[in-house]
């Protein structure tokens, strides 16, 4: 077990990414704390993992200051630490910038980068391992009408490599996930459609939508032991998105 009596917290541990994060680091022997707005999807959430071992739910909106600093007082009150913090927590705004709203704007913002902070500025007094932050490819490589969820996921990345430099002397290693097209509620609510996932799919040079437990997996590799001398770093878990241009078609014919 690579997480053996370790706490984890991990921001948006009710859905998708940060679900199958929290699942992983159970089978992995942490104990999780997860984060989440809906109270819903908390309940939903801890009945799927609570048979995997000691996991709470925490309610609350990373993007406020006091509910951050609530939910981290709250689990350092269960658990005395916190050794590991996976800020997965996030919101996708996509418009051509003339026709975004300033709320728009300012709400992908705050999830995104601001809930990043938040949670990070208070876990640090009881923070004793690693933390990795969810980024995104757009945040590597951005794309048109993207504007604000691009700015947000390459804040992310400095952000963290500034931490990453700043915790190394206490021995706390900072890093970032940055998923490409992934099969979450949030990219199924931006495609609306089986065909146009499909589409989405035919991106891929591998050919195919990741699963949230594949983008897991490289988070469970940064937070674990296994990564004890990586730090400030990013690791993209695309398919091969960013690797450079090239359709699918051509990249199936390679392999023909």
């Amino acid at each position: 077990m690579l997480l053996r009596d370790r706490v984890a917290l991990i921001t948006g541990g009710t859905s998708g990414i940060g679900l199958s994060t929290a699942e992983l680091f159970l089978r992995e022997g942490a104990r999780v704390a997860i984060v989440g707005r809906s109270e819903d999807k908390g309940k939903r959430a801890l009945e799927r993992l609570e048979v995997l071992g000691e996991v709470t739910f925490h309610r609350g909106d990373v993007s406020k200051e006091e509910d951050s600093e609530r939910i981290v007082k709250e689990v350092v009150s269960r658990y005395g630490r916190i050794d590991i913090l996976v800020n997965a927590a996030g919101v996708f705004t996509g418009a051509p910038l003339i026709e975004m709203s300033v709320e728009d704007w300012d709400r992908t913002i705050a999830v995104n980068l601001r809930g990043t902070f938040l949670m990070t500025k208070f876990s640090l007094p009881h923070m004793g391992e690693a933390i990795v932050n969810v980024s995104s490819t757009a945040g590597v490589s951005p794309y048109p009408n993207g504007t604000a969820y691009c700015s947000a996921k390459a804040a992310v990345i400095a952000f963290s490599k500034a931490l990453a430099l700043e915790l190394a002397g206490r021995g706390i290693r900072v890093n970032v996930v940055a998923p490409g097209l992934t099969d979450t509620p949030m990219l199924r609510g931006i495609a609306g459609s089986e065909e146009r996932m499909r589409e989405f799919a035919s991106l891929v040079p591998l050919g195919r939508i990741a699963t949230p437990e594949e983008v897991a997996e490289a988070i469970l590799f940064l937070a674990s032991p296994k990564a004890r001398y990586v730090t400030g770093q990013v690791l993209v878990v695309d398919g091969g998105m960013t690797a450079g241009r090239v359709t699918t078609a051509g990249s199936r014919a390679a392999v023909r």
